[in-house]
């Protein structure tokens, strides 16, 4: 059976974020199981587009993206 093709996507994150990550991947991590935090990450895009898609919360979101700096690309 061939291997499903995935789509790759490299971002900048800063110490902060990579540190949350981490930690979040850790704490969603059991004995039987490691999450890793590509795992972390898929989780919270599905998590963030069925909110938006609901309605929910999109003035939160709004609100941390002006927060944060547009990175150098």
């Amino acid at each position: 059976m061939p291997k499903k093709e995935r789509k790759r996507l490299q971002v900048v994150i800063s110490e902060e974020q990579d540190a949350l990550l981490t930690r979040t991947a850790y704490e969603l991590s059991s004995p039987e199981r490691l999450i890793s935090k590509s795992e972390v990450v898929r989780l919270a895009i599905e998590k963030i587009a069925r909110e938006l898609g609901d309605g929910e919360q999109m003035s939160e979101y709004r609100a941390l993206l002006e927060e944060t700096e547009p990175e150098e690309e």
